[in-house]
């Protein structure tokens, strides 16, 4: 399954949503650029429901610029009218360029001073002569350009390199402990959580915990036989009850009301 839908919580409520790969130059700065565009009837809204992995994202908006730290539960966003984003998923390495304390960011956004940047993709995203797909493609080139010039490139051995490869692992099914890292990062355990409170404003537990919930949904949204105990047991679960709990609490309704409610059509 594609990792890249992973967060989205209903993916037939989507409104049009782009998703681009990092050029070389760009791959320790950013995971993937994203743009969702929407062009709704009057009178109608559209709800989105997200569970992102806990990273931070560079969100240029027609109202403006935005850093967004690190979110630590749903998030939900009701659309109307019409509109656009374009965004950047950032690597650790990045993301503390922009921060020194992500972890009082948490599940908030702060605005960035860019002017020239808005006003080049207000343009570009406005250009509607201009084929969409060419649109967003000279509009993420842009994005991308930007900050190339504003993170440095991580140094081989270094604390950010360090940073990007633990989030690599973080998102390791293999990986279901926090106890596993230190061997797999060749590091110690005091290091690790330094590196997660710099570069990540969150702990590894949470991380884990979230991505093996995001493939849990995923995998209830793809099958409708699969049974919610054994699922919980390939995700490392003990046992079904303590998967079910993490489960609602986090996404506010059960395995079973989630994949009945995700299959509804659009």
């Amino acid at each position: 399954m594609d990792q890249r839908q992973r967060g989205i919580l209903f993916p037939r409520q989507l409104p049009e949503f782009f998703r681009f790969e990092p050029p070389v130059a760009l791959t320790d700065t950013v995971r993937w650029f994203w743009i969702p565009e929407w062009r709704l009837p009057d009178g109608t809204t559209s709800t989105q429901q997200l569970l992102p992995f806990p990273a931070c994202n560079l969100v240029v908006e027609p109202s403006g610029v935005s850093f967004v730290g690190p979110p630590t539960m749903r998030s939900e966003r009701t659309l109307e009218g019409h509109g656009w984003a374009v965004a950047a998923l950032l690597r650790p390495a990045a993301a503390h360029v922009f921060a020194e304390d992500l972890a009082g960011l948490r599940d908030r956004a702060v605005p960035v001073d860019a002017p020239r940047l808005h006003r080049e993709i207000v343009e570009l995203m406005s250009a509607r002569r201009t084929p969409g797909e060419l649109r967003r493609a000279q509009a993420v080139q842009s994005l991308g350009e930007w900050l190339r010039t504003r993170v440095p490139a991580s140094e081989p051995g270094g604390d950010p390199e360090l940073a990007n490869r633990l989030e690599l692992l973080l998102a390791d099914p293999e990986v279901t402990r926090v106890d596993q890292l230190p061997e797999l990062l060749h590091t110690s355990p005091r290091t690790l959580q330094r590196l997660s409170e710099r570069y990540f404003g969150i702990t590894p537990h949470s991380m884990i915990r979230r991505r093996r919930l995001q493939e849990g949904a995923e995998r209830l949204r793809g099958s409708e036989t699969l049974a919610v105990a054994a699922l919980a047991h390939e995700l490392g679960y003990a046992d079904h009850a303590h998967f079910t709990k993490d489960f609602k609490a986090l996404l506010g309704v059960t395995p079973s009301e989630y994949r009945s409610r995700a299959r509804e059509p659009r």
